[in-house]
């Protein structure tokens, strides 16, 4: 009777899991295109072989401005996903929405959960007023791609990448190539189109943003970006295009960068450190060597460092009390050593946890992959400072638009570099100020 009592039981369970009763659903959403789909895919799946009672579903939702976009709109109609991956810049609108479960809130009721295993440059970004809003995930910076065996086809140490500005000019002349006619065939340098670069130059010379310590003390009311350190940065990027020494993309087109570098149209290429998985493969495929460097500025310039780019995880609020604890397993999950390895290796994000970089160190991983190598370094030699550790803007898409119309007006001589960032600093003051209006 009591055997039969139990087949009876074992019946039960067998159909309430079949059922799905027993589990918990819970929707990621991430901006993460190409191979990477299905790189967070196989990890989600992991995480559900190790968590039975969770099923993940993971939705691309586009690019990280589409991703915001979405989810306000999810929240409005009051079906918002319960993870969401946003962009660095989307931290001040995303606190101001107070759509979120504060991540210091979950990991406060945690004793599990040790922050201090977290690198402070990246905990540094991602806090605001002492508190932590969302998990750091996927973390990178800019670093110089460089291809070796041009640099010695041109006479140039290919183990001495240029490290300022000036540099920069000087071995972008010896690097461009011209046809019998005088057509530049092949140029020295590119980069995304992309107001991220614009913010990666101001910091390297420790130059802030905006005012209040760059949003850190305060919520910042005006745009200061029209510094020597600016003017600098139009200069450079003017020069390098009116000499024929860059190849300047459409707006924020990565992807294009990229092949303008891997098809050896240029000899260099400014990208995310996320890139360096990519750009070790292209190379091989393409049959040329591959270096890495820091990002350069001018010689003059004050030394400053990279700002935190990519994006951190955020728990949405609006879910029942279970839906919120997978979320937050989930998202736990993902940011353990394993799982920062995993991605670290396959993408080129930097590890966002003291651990995995040792881990990493010892294991003898940075010794065989080098290039993995130049962002940690270029991340842990750089100062901690207000400009560091990146603008806390709400109004910081609508900037990064008008500082990328400004660009194009002086590359395409409607306005000197003068001009252009004066314009770009007035019209960024007019969106903050009206961004302030309506939190007031």
């Amino acid at each position: 009777m009591k055997r039969f009592k139990w087949v009876l039981v074992l019946m039960f369970i067998v159909l309430l899991s079949t059922m799905g009763i027993a589990k918990v659903k819970i929707q990621f959403w991430h901006a993460m295109g190409g191979w990477r789909i299905e790189l967070l895919q196989s990890m989600a799946e992991e995480f559900m072989k190790t968590h039975p009672d969770i099923e993940v579903e993971v939705q691309y939702t586009g690019s990280y401005r589409d991703t915001l976009n979405k989810l306000i709109a999810a929240v409005r109609a009051g079906n918002p996903p319960h993870v969401v991956q946003i962009y660095d810049i989307g931290t001040q609108v995303m606190i101001d929405g107070g759509i979120a479960v504060p991540m210091q809130e979950l990991i406060d009721n945690d004793p599990t959960f040790d922050l201090g295993a977290f690198m402070p440059q990246v905990l540094n970004y991602y806090r605001v007023n002492g508190k932590l809003y969302s998990m750091p995930f996927n973390s990178s910076n800019p670093i110089l791609y460089y291809n070796k065996t041009l640099f010695k086809e041109a006479g140039l140490d290919p183990d001495r990448p240029p490290q300022t500005f000036e540099e920069v000019i000087e071995m972008g002349r010896k690097l461009v190539k011209k046809d019998a006619q005088g057509n530049i065939i092949q140029g020295a340098i590119t980069w995304p189109f992309h107001c991220w670069f614009f913010e990666q130059f101001m910091a390297n010379q420790n130059a802030p943003l905006v005012d209040n310590n760059n949003g850190r003390t305060g919520r910042p009311t005006k745009a200061i970006f029209n510094s020597p350190a600016g003017l600098k940065i139009f200069k450079f990027w003017k020069q390098l295009t009116d000499e024929g020494l860059m190849i300047n993309t459409k707006k924020e087109d990565w992807t294009g960068a990229r092949q303008l570098f891997l098809s050896q149209k240029v000899a260099m290429l400014i990208s995310s450190t996320s890139d360096v998985k990519l750009m070790e493969m292209g190379s091989k495929e393409n049959g040329f060597e591959l270096g890495t460097a820091f990002l350069p500025r001018p010689a003059d310039s004050e030394s400053g460092g990279v700002v935190i780019g990519g994006g951190s995880l955020w728990i949405i609020k609006g879910h029942p009390k279970k839906e919120v604890e997978a979320a937050w397993e989930f998202v736990k999950w993902m940011a353990l050593p394993e799982q920062q390895i995993t991605w670290h290796k396959n993408t080129g994000y930097f590890p966002v946890r003291k651990d995995a970089v040792s881990r990493l160190l010892f294991s003898g991983y940075y010794a065989e992959h080098p290039d993995h190598l130049t962002a940690m370094m270029q991340l842990l030699l750089s100062k901690q400072t207000y400009a560091t550790n990146g603008a806390i803007i709400g109004a910081f898409p609508e900037i990064r638009e008008i500082v990328e119309t400004a660009i194009e007006k002086m590359l395409n001589g409607e306005m000197t570099p003068e001009e252009a960032l004066a314009w770009a600093e007035k019209e960024s003051t007019k969106a903050i100020q009206a961004y302030n209006e309506l939190y007031e």
